[in-house]
């Protein structure tokens, strides 16, 4: 879970701007990243009640490759039958 309460302190016109900016900055600690990419998904996720009011909190996957890139996706979710 990425915590992203410290973008609500931000404006209210760039608060999903700096919810992205704290996803990148939590993967490089975390991972110890070269270079962070966020998935679309992830983004779109971010962006779905608009730039004023991004998600408190977001549970991602992180993976890195042999180059030190760290890809940031959404966890697959599990299908209840």
């Amino acid at each position: 879970m990425v915590p992203l309460r410290r973008a609500y302190e931000a404006p209210r016109y760039l608060r999903a701007k700096v919810a992205v900016r704290i996803i990148r900055e939590f993967t490089t600690r975390h991972m110890k990243a070269n270079e962070v990419k966020i998935d679309k998904e992830v983004n779109l996720l971010l962006w779905t009640r608009g730039i004023k009011r991004p998600p408190r909190r977001i549970k991602l996957e992180m993976e890195r490759d042999e180059d030190g890139v760290v890809t940031v996706r959404l966890p697959p979710t599990e299908e209840s039958s």
